[in-house]
């Protein structure tokens, strides 16, 4: 079934899907930044952004693991 078909059906139940749909991308944005989910559900960073914002998660302290850690268990095999 074509989505918009699905989206007409549902609407014609009364069901909006517009709660739904922001309830899962503010659980999106609490799990990765607003960037990453912007992108890959093809949202405007804004959009996301101010999601995240609404959900108190701004990633303002995200940060990216070291380059240098390795996984348990495995040791690098020039260490400097």
């Amino acid at each position: 079934m074509h989505p918009e078909t699905l989206s007409g059906l549902v609407k014609a139940l009364g069901v909006s899907n517009v709660p739904a749909r922001t309830s899962a991308m503010r659980q999106h944005v609490q799990q990765m930044p607003a960037a990453v989910v912007a992108e890959a559900l093809g949202y405007h960073h804004t959009t996301t952004t101010q999601l995240a914002a609404e959900a108190a998660t701004t990633w303002s302290r995200y940060v990216t693991a070291s380059r240098l850690r390795s996984p348990t268990g495995w040791r690098p095999s020039n260490p400097r």
